[in-house]
């Protein structure tokens, strides 16, 4: 016999509960001491370190494509001087923080839940409630803290090479001039923009932390369970990343005006 849609439903709704327990948890250690610094280090130096090259590579693609994109939109409206403007604001605001996020949980998402689980399994989480040691204190927020750290400095790595990217392709292939393509960006972006983009990276990469995070510290079945709860971080957290995304992009358009609105 199936379970019933209402089961399910509330089963569903206790997760979601758990995960934004863990959340609000997470945030409030943040400022506890003593803060494990060489833990954050370690974890900040292995994402990055795991993360850097594939972000760069990937961003180029992805500013090209939007710079011929919307370059070959342009220039079939007549409005091939404001290709920059269009381009690079699409990278700064949409495209870089969700290529750091998808990254970052796709990569260092799946580690953090993978060492969590394994841990969790071993009972070493247990062994050190007993010895009166917060595991989520110990572990958890270093690991989060230096997911958020490297999503806001890849952000802006992403950016230059995005928006460097999709200058060369709309320059060298479409035929654009680089004095219409800075001119447009100048006249059509502003610092809000930007600091959008960065806060998008920074709670992208709370949330990337905190989900693997959260599926590492509740698996099932033993080690088989630990490999279901990665690829089951890994598929949380990009719906999660999407639906904030439209969330926080819905909003900053309505309460931002556009520049000479």
């Amino acid at each position: 016999m199936t379970a019933p849609p209402v089961n399910v439903a509330a089963s569903a709704l206790r997760e979601t509960g758990r995960l934004f327990a863990l959340g609000a948890t997470v945030f409030g250690q943040m400022w506890r001491r003593p803060f494990q610094v060489r833990e954050f280090v370690e974890q900040f130096w292995f994402i990055a370190g795991v993360t850097i090259l594939p972000t760069a590579l990937v961003s180029i693609p992805f500013g090209a494509v939007i710079s011929l994109q919307v370059g070959s939109l342009t220039q079939q409206l007549g409005a091939q001087s404001f290709t920059g403007g269009a381009s690079v604001l699409a990278v700064i605001q949409q495209a870089s923080p969700m290529i750091v996020a998808l990254l970052v949980s796709g990569v260092a998402g799946s580690a953090i839940c993978a060492d969590i689980g394994s841990r969790k399994t071993r009972e070493e989480l247990d062994a050190m409630e007993v010895l009166g040691v917060s595991p989520i204190q110990r572990l958890v927020v270093p690991r989060v803290l230096a997911c958020v750290a490297v999503a806001f400095l890849l952000n802006g790595l992403v950016s230059c090479v995005g928006v460097a990217g999709g200058y060369f392709f709309n320059v060298m292939m479409q035929g654009g001039t680089p004095g219409a393509y800075l001119a447009s960006f100048s006249a059509l972006a502003q610092l809000p923009d930007l600091y959008i983009g960065e806060f998008k990276a920074v709670l992208f990469g709370f949330i990337a932390g905190v989900v693997a995070a959260y599926r590492g510290l509740n698996p099932r079945g033993g080690p088989k369970g630990v490999g279901d709860v990665v690829n089951q971080a890994v598929v949380i957290t990009f719906l999660l990343l999407f639906m904030v995304n439209l969330a926080i992009t819905g909003i900053y358009l309505q309460v931002v005006p556009p520049k000479g609105g």
